[in-house]
């Protein structure tokens, strides 16, 4: 199964979500209710190995690629209930856009568990 979310809400740097080491700023609690808002309603495996890409819009090209990562994954862990360990494949792109067009695109994929790994396992502990 895979999942494809165009998430119309400008990417939040970390610098802006964190008040020292442990408050969500006002604008970080804002973007996480906004983005949980417009995520889609889906069940993803909580035990399934995934593949994340996420291609950030930004209209700054002095925007950091990795910064509003951490955000997002943190919100997709809330609204699909996985944990980010799970991840197994990380993809991030950067795009650049006009003002007010900034946005992320989200696809998450879940990874088949192979069935000859399990048949071979099977094997050596018979």
């Amino acid at each position: 199964m895979a999942i494809d979310i165009v998430l119309n809400v400008k990417p939040l740097s970390i610098n802006e979500s964190w008040q020292g080491k442990r408050f969500k700023t006002d604008k970080y609690k804002k973007y996480e209710k906004d983005c949980l808002t417009l995520l889609p309603n889906k069940i993803i495996n909580p035990n399934a190995k995934l593949e994340v890409v996420l291609t950030y819009y930004f209209s700054n090209e002095a925007s950091d690629l990795d910064n509003p990562t951490k955000n997002i994954l943190d919100i997709l862990q809330k609204k699909y209930f996985f944990n980010d360990k799970n991840i197994v494949r990380l993809l991030l792109i950067k795009e650049l856009c006009k003002k007010g067009e900034e946005r992320t695109i989200i696809h998450i994929k879940e990874l088949p568990i192979e069935e000859k790994v399990k048949k071979i396992r099977k094997k050596k502990n018979e």
